[in-house]
This record gives structure tokens, C-alpha cells and sequence, in this order.
């Protein structure tokens, strides 16, 4: 559909702009572009979500399979989460960096194939099972961004401290306990969606494929990042280790899923589609 093109197009105008209304709240504590730029996120997710619908409608299935498909339902994921985390909590600085992970995911799909999924692979790919995998797998994603962020921002705030920079900013960050304990928990939230939605795609695999892809580079790579987030939990959970050495590790956790999302994708045999 060409009014698909349009929308797609609109919303990465208005999504740029919302970045850079943060950005620049960011800089300078702008609170009348911080407002505007929530209004622009806002419509974003809107016309994403009209773009998901209508896709779904001319296709026929939900659009989830595609390299194209999946980095937008990402994007949304994002901005449907930052909004909501935001409006109830108003942590501030969140939604620019969440977001600047979705933009850049809005940006990649530009240059990922549009179209519908290849014939030959059709009969293959569409089942309830696939779907509800594919969806909890990115719903984790977009969870463990979160925690990213918030990872983030308590790096910051530790540096800010430890360097007496103080200033709105270092305020606006938020207290560096409140940082933990919601990184912890958007962790706590996307560790079980992982780790069921790669149980199920291991099931759809056993009946779909003519063999389990047990060495493929995807299912490994899945397996590293549950590997390197349980040890997260463990040290947060069992040793009870809270502060600067575990936001580190989140963050560099979160790099072990994009390197798993994009690298390992380009050597699996299992996820040709994706």
C-alpha cells in the first residue's frame, strides 16, 4: 500500500524530531521541548501503530517475521514501554535513551527488505507457536533495553557523584538506588520472556525442522546472552551485590544481545527469515 510508505516515512520524521527535542532537553533542561517531544512520541507511536495494523490486514498474519517486521515491532516495543514507564514512574532521561535504541532500529530496517516473507518458506514459517516465539523473544529485547537504559543512567549518575558535578541534571538522573532496583526489575521481567520464547522456538523447531539446530550460531548466541544475564541475577539476587560492578554488567549484557540480534543472525541456517 502506498499510504503504508507515507506512514512509515512520517514517522521517522516525527521520531527523529522527538530524539532531538530529548537531546536537547537533555543539554540544556528544556522543559517546554521535553513536552514537546513526549507530543511527538506520542503521534510516533500512534502511526506505528496504524503502519503494524495495516501490514497485518494486507498480509494476513501478524508482521513479526521479517528482518524489516522485526526491527519495527522492536522500535514499537520501545516506544510503547519508555511512554508507559514514564508516564507512571517520570523518570527523566529514560525515554532519550531508550528511544535512541529505537530510532536506531527504525533507521536499520530502511535498509532491510520490505516485502513478505519468500513463498518457499511460508508453510515453514507461519504457526501460533513461531509467532508467540518470535514476540516474546522481542518483547525481552525491548525489556532488557530498558534495563540498559536505566544501567545507563546510573553509570552516569555514579561518575556525576564521584566527580561532584553537581547540577539539575545530576537531580533529573534520579537516586542511584531507584536506578538499581529498576533495572533489576525490567531484568527480572524480560530473563523469563527469553528463556520461554527460546523453550518454544526449540519446540516449533523439533516439529518443523528435520533436525534440532542445537550448534546454530542464533540458538547459541540466545543461550549466551540467558547465560550472561542469569549470572546478573545471581550476583544481584544471591550475593546480593547492588551498585556500579552490576550496572556495568547489565550494560555490557545488553551489547551481548545486540551483537546476538544482528551478528549471529548472519551465520544461522535456523533463522533465515530473521
Amino acid at each position: 500500500m502506498a499510504i503504508l510508505n507515507w506512514i512509515y516515512v512520517i514517522t521517522i520524521i516525527l521520531y527523529s524530531g522527538s530524539l532531538i527535542g530529548y537531546f536537547i532537553d537533555f543539554i540544556q533542561h528544556n522543559r517546554k521541548v521535553n513536552r514537546v517531544a513526549f507530543w511527538l512520541l506520542s503521534i510516533v507511536w500512534v502511526l506505528q501503530t496504524v503502519f503494524f495494523v495495516f501490514r497485518m490486514i494486507e498480509y494476513n498474519r501478524l508482521p513479526i517475521l521479517t528482518p524489516f517486521e522485526g526491527l519495527f515491532f522492536y522500535a514499537w516495543i520501545l516506544v510503547s514501554l519508555s511512554l508507559v514507564i514514564n508516564w507512571y514512574f517520570r523518570v527523566d532521561f529514560l525515554v532519550f535513551f531508550t528511544n535512541s535504541v529505537g530510532f536506531l532500529m527504525m533507521a536499520l530496517s530502511l535498509f532491510t527488505p520490505t516485502g513478505d516473507v519468500p513463498q518457499q518458506l511460508s508453510d515453514l514459517l507461519i504457526s501460533e507457536l513461531l509467532v508467540i516465539h518470535v514476540t516474546m523473544v522481542l518483547l525481552s529485547y525491548g525489556a532488557f533495553t530498558v534495563a540498559f537504559a536505566f544501567s545507563i543512567m546510573y553509570v552516569m549518575q555514579h561518575q556525576m557523584l564521584k566527580r561532584k558535578l553537581w547540577g539539575k541534571r545530576l537531580l533529573r538522573l534520579g537516586s542511584l538506588s531507584k536506578l538499581d532496583r529498576l533495572a533489576f526489575v525490567s531484568t527480572v521481567v524480560a530473563f523469563p520472556l527469553l528463556l520461554v520464547g527460546l523453550i518454544l522456538g526449540l519446540v516449533w523447531a523439533s516439529i518443523k525442522l528435520p533436525q534440532m539446530p542445537w550448534v546454530d550460531a542464533k540458538v547459541l548466541g540466545s543461550l549466551g546472552v540467558l547465560l550472561i544475564y542469569g549470572y546478573y541475577l545471581y550476583q544481584r539476587v544471591v550475593k546480593q551485590i547492588r551498585g556500579y560492578s552490576v550496572a556495568l554488567m547489565n550494560v555490557a549484557a545488553f551489547l551481548i544481545v545486540l551483537i546476538n540480534y544482528f551478528l549471529s543472525g548472519n551465520f544461522s541456517e535456523f533463522h533465515l527469515w530473521y
